[in-house]
């Protein structure tokens, strides 16, 4: 399949687009905007590779869009473009709407006028809200709690939309938190470990007993692999780890991993409606013959590793925009924190 992926710069996307070359079956356009949390050093390995082609371009160009699904004849689209980080959705929601919906809305719209056989779009399980008990099904009303997370249920109504209206063959993953190599450091996992090895505090929002189930980024893009060519159209199908631990506990992990002491956390002030607990019922999935294989210790244990001996790929983030970032969102708060 002539498969295009948006975002393909990204953590999932530039780990999607490696998946997908693995087999010589397939030819991968990747068109990303190149914005802050892209970064094509996570593709270097496949820099040459001839089945693959990177385009840089923004998916709310609907002449870049349309140019490149007639020019490259694209069979199937995999969106994984998106605005992503919750806190960042806080500070600024309209780049969110911008791209997780009108965004998702170009591409839909030019997708289908070139005839399409596959649309997946990539989601989370955030639009779910918060989850005290039980597990959220593919049929639970969606009530996203943060711009973040309204943003990416606005895409997948639009998505659904068009199977109901077209018949256009569309479906939605909605994954839990996805961890791994590569991934920017303004999430949990990388911000912690990398902030651990150079001993800096670790900032845990309120009582670090929220909980979240962790799904390995490899897990993931083989069940996206997987619905592209097996799911059903017009269905969303959640896809999780298994793994639902609370963040302080996984905080806990990560130092013991790297031998480091659990004075570094640094509990702080809270981020506005910050959801306790997601869960999802993945049932649906394992149906079809997907089921997650990197068992969470292990995944964690490799991931912090990975962040350990490739230090020349995050310490020049972290010195760039990321500072300044950083220092909004936390300066104060550690200030004020407690330490643990």
């Amino acid at each position: 399949m002539r498969i295009l992926v948006t975002g393909g710069a990204g953590f999932i996307g530039s780990h999607l687009v490696r998946r997908l070359l693995s087999s010589s079956q397939h030819t991968v356009v990747n068109l990303d905007a190149l914005r802050y949390s892209a970064n094509l050093a996570n593709l270097a390995t496949i820099e040459g590779h001839p089945q693959y082609t990177f385009v840089q371009g923004d998916i709310c160009d609907q002449h870049v869009v349309s140019s490149v699904l007639q020019v490259h004849q694209v069979e199937g689209v995999i969106n994984c473009a998106a605005e992503t980080h919750v806190d960042r959705s806080i500070l600024d929601p309209g780049s969110f709407a911008r791209t997780d919906v009108v965004g998702t809305g170009v591409l839909l719209e030019e997708a289908r006028r070139a005839g399409v056989q596959r649309f997946l779009q990539v989601s989370t399980d955030e639009v779910y809200g918060s989850v005290e008990t039980g597990s959220s099904t593919e049929e639970d009303q969606l009530a996203p709690r943060s711009p973040y997370s309204a943003s990416k249920a606005g895409g997948d109504l639009l998505v659904l939309s068009y199977w109901t209206t077209y018949r256009f063959p569309v479906m939605v993953t909605r994954g839990s938190n996805t961890y791994g190599p590569n991934q920017y450091p303004e999430k949990f996992i990388p911000l912690f470990v990398t902030n651990a090895i150079d001993d800096q505090p670790l900032p845990l929002y309120g009582d670090g007993r929220q909980r979240r189930d962790w799904l390995a980024v490899q897990d993931y893009c083989a069940a996206i692999a997987h619905v592209l060519f097996h799911g059903e159209p017009g269905q969303v199908y959640n896809v999780g780890g298994g793994n639902e631990r609370e963040n302080l506990v996984v905080a806990q992990q990560m130092l013991d991993y790297l031998e480091k002491p659990k004075s570094l956390i640094r509990f702080v002030q809270d981020r506005p409606g910050h959801d306790r607990r997601y869960a999802m019922d993945c049932s649906k999935l394992r149906r079809i013959g997907w089921q997650p294989s990197i068992p969470f210790e292990q995944g964690l244990h490799d991931t912090v590793e990975w962040y350990r001996l490739n230090t020349s790929w995050w310490r020049p983030i972290k010195s760039g925009e990321f500072r300044e970032y950083y220092k909004q969102l936390y300066g104060k708060r550690l200030k004020e924190g407690v330490t643990g």
